[in-house]
């Protein structure tokens, strides 16, 4: 495997893309200072042909129930397209594009295409899937695993959602909203008007967060990272609330961060 690496770097902000790491957004720098969780696992993956989890990896597609593969057991999660290799159609020095193919364990033929584009004061994501052939239910979106402390400031996040998905012992969605509730987080939101996250480190980074998609999920229940994942579907949708990609009409989703130093 190609351990390419792509640098986009746009004023004092660099971004560290890797295609071969499941078409990662490996760092994001802002006046030297890294702002994502570091390591293989973390930075920022693209989320597809779905998000978070699926209950026993099973979903159904007309008569026909799926099965992939637990790599979260009792569940599947996150999607095939973080673990595979994404092709670079093109890159510069502010943006880089990206493909990947849909392949086994997924039953569907289709493509992602990822556009990362970096600017002196944010950061814009923006992701295609595309049916080649029979259609599909599928989800997109993003995890993020942003530092919880930089230089010693710990963040705070601050959000609005309309409600919380209630959340089962499972870990999935019950199919009950409710008014949403303290952290710490593993858990789905509502947000009908596009997301809208503000991350803010006191004295050192305000990073705001916003996407048309209307689902957020926030996890902060590990010590070193705090992770806002706009997505546009709930945990477990492929089965809840499908979204059918055709060949006609493929699935679109963008989010944007933008920052200020305090």
């Amino acid at each position: 495997m190609s351990d390419e690496t792509i640098i986009l770097s746009a004023g004092e902000a660099e971004a560290t893309v890797r295609p071969n790491n499941g078409g990662r957004i490996a760092g994001l720098r802002v006046g030297g200072t890294e702002l994502l969780r570091q390591g293989d696992r973390y930075g920022c993956f693209p989320m597809a042909p779905w998000c978070g989890r699926i209950r026993d990896g099973r979903f159904r597609d007309g008569g026909s129930v799926r099965q992939m593969p637990l790599n979260s057991p009792p569940h599947a999660i996150h999607g095939t397209a973080r673990d595979g290799a994404w092709r670079t159609a093109r890159a510069t020095r502010e943006e880089a594009v990206l493909t990947h193919d849909l392949a086994a364990p997924w039953p569907y033929p289709g493509r992602v295409t990822q556009r990362i584009t970096l600017a002196d004061d944010g950061l814009t994501l923006a992701m295609s899937l595309e049916a080649h052939g029979s259609s599909f239910p599928a989800q997109v979106g993003w995890h993020p695993w942003f530092n919880r402390s930089l230089d010693g400031a710990e963040a705070a996040l601050a959000f609005e959602p309309a409600w919380q998905e209630e959340r089962g012992p499972d870990h999935l969605p019950t199919g009950r909203r409710t008014e949403p509730a303290p952290g710490p987080w593993d858990d789905c939101f509502g947000m009908p008007g596009g997301v809208d996250a503000t991350l803010t480190w006191p004295g050192r980074l305000e990073l705001r967060v916003t996407s048309p998609a209307e689902w957020v999920v926030v996890y902060d229940e590990q010590e070193a990272a705090v992770c806002v994942e706009p997505q546009t579907g709930p945990p477990n949708g492929l089965n809840t609330l499908p979204r059918l990609v055709t060949p006609l009409e493929p699935l679109e989703a963008s989010t944007t961060w933008r920052w200020r130093r305090l």
